[in-house]
């Protein structure tokens, strides 16, 4: 006989505010939504970084041993990257990233007008960061939603409710953007030895308990006895519908080294990945032209 899973109901361990940065050489606004000073803390994820840019943003750098999420939010996204992608993305979309071993690409505002995107890094294992570079387009159009007495899940990865995300992951990710309508709830089910992490993109929402309000980051740690977990979202009474971009994954619990667009296990692994990089082992810097106006 099938021993049953245990299914725990989870807590807000803690609520992180927006870190604003303002306007750099790239950008025209870019704030924190999490930051990279304790990555213990967010294990598996490293960073959720807000930009809003025109020109120039984001020209052609390298990535190595890590994943980058890109949600748009509002704008067009151009993209391009050494291994042969590029298009553009519009508001709901996604892309998916994996740099693996080492690629190089850009992210721009189409025709220099406007683009307003989430990144989201999330880290990969000591055994897969060398894994070969892929690229995902996630469509809004074309990922799997449940609907359920005011609530809607938008699924980027994982798999919940007898669906499952577009994402192929090389570590296990569940994601999804979850949008409340007013005076409602959801128990949102997650597997219990995940992190997970709630930033609240638009009005308020009582989560576990706790009240999160747009701009702040909820989280909650993993439980390590439960095959599953349950969390609960609610909204107060309102004009406007609530909306969440949650993501969840197990631990990696190894040592983490950030140097710019690298993330490693050792800083001589850093080191060794800016050596490739400048004598080619990423590839050659693209030639690829803009992208034509249509």
């Amino acid at each position: 006989m099938q021993a049953q899973q245990q299914i725990s109901r989870r807590t807000v361990a803690r609520i992180e505010d927006r870190i604003h940065l303002g306007p750099d050489a790239q950008v025209d606004d870019k704030s924190l939504m999490f930051s990279p000073q304790a990555p213990a803390l967010t294990d598996p994820f490293l960073v959720l970084v807000e930009d809003l840019f025109s020109q120039p943003g984001f020209e052609w750098h390298p990535h190595r041993g890590l994943e980058t999420v890109t949600l748009v939010l509002d704008g067009v996204l151009e993209h391009g990257d050494s291994i042969g992608n590029s298009g553009t993305l519009t508001a709901g979309d996604i892309q998916w990233m994996t740099a693996g071993r080492g690629i190089i690409h850009r992210e721009l505002a189409f025709r220099n007008e406007r683009a307003h995107i989430l990144q989201l890094w999330v880290n990969l294992p000591a055994d897969t960061k060398m894994v070969d570079s892929r690229y995902q387009d996630l469509l809004a159009t074309g990922r799997p939603a449940i609907d359920h007495d005011g609530a809607h899940i938008d699924l980027i990865s994982g798999a919940t409710g007898g669906l499952t995300g577009p994402a192929l992951t090389h570590w296990p990710i569940s994601g999804s953007v979850i949008t409340v309508e007013p005076g409602r709830s959801l128990d949102h089910v997650l597997p219990g030895q995940d992190r997970a992490f709630f930033t609240v993109l638009a009005g308020a929402v009582s989560i576990a308990g706790r009240t999160v309000t747009a701009g702040q980051t909820a989280w909650s740690d993993p439980l390590p006895d439960a095959d599953l977990s349950v969390i609960g979202l609610r909204t107060d009474d309102g004009d406007a519908p609530s909306k969440v971009l949650t993501f969840s994954g197990p631990p990696i619990r190894q040592p983490v080294a950030m140097g710019g667009p690298m993330v490693m296990n050792t800083r001589a692994e850093i080191e060794q990945a800016f050596r490739d990089f400048h004598t080619g082992g990423f590839g050659a810097v693209p030639r690829q032209a803009r992208l034509q106006y249509r």
